[in-house]
């Protein structure tokens, strides 16, 4: 067993987890914040995708304690003061959506990308989340959400 202290979503949470417990496990079994998904157990899908230390992480690449002392900030911490962050409304806006399931990591991803990349090419954004992927659309409306959520950024 090991000792964390993980700041998620701006809150210091100290923890005794197994040494072979993934972020994402501890994101959702300890912490009980189940917006981070796990949808591959393989890396590939990034439904998983967080933020660590201000760059997007697939958290079930990276051991619970590796993040010890790092910034955590999963789906549920993006709002601030009820208001929905500028990529989130872009996502609902433009029904870059389907059941909702890869929604949390594409969000989550688009945000590190335009942190980058804030002005992207419809080349640079299917480029950009390469490693996010979705079952059920055709991304269309998540290449206009990412489009719309880069403008709502700028504003």
């Amino acid at each position: 067993m090991a000792k964390v202290e993980i700041v998620v979503n701006g809150r210091k949470e100290a923890r005794e987890v197994e040494d072979r417990t993934l972020l994402v496990n501890f994101i959702r079994d300890t912490l009980g914040l189940t917006g981070t998904h796990v949808g591959c157990d393989t890396s590939q899908c990034g439904c998983c995708t967080v933020h660590m230390n201000g760059r997007a992480v697939k958290s079930c690449t990276v051991l619970a304690v590796q993040a010890n002392g790092a910034d955590v900030m999963t789906i549920e911490g993006l709002a601030r003061d009820g208001e929905l962050h500028p990529v989130q409304r872009a996502f609902t806006e433009c029904h870059g959506l389907q059941c909702g399931f890869c929604t949390p990591g594409m969000i989550m991803a688009t945000v590190g990308f335009l942190k980058d990349n804030p002005n992207p090419t419809e080349d640079e954004i299917c480029k950009g989340l390469e490693g996010n992927l979705c079952r059920c659309t055709g991304y269309i409306n998540i290449v206009k959400a990412v489009k719309r959520g880069a403008e709502l950024l700028q504003k």
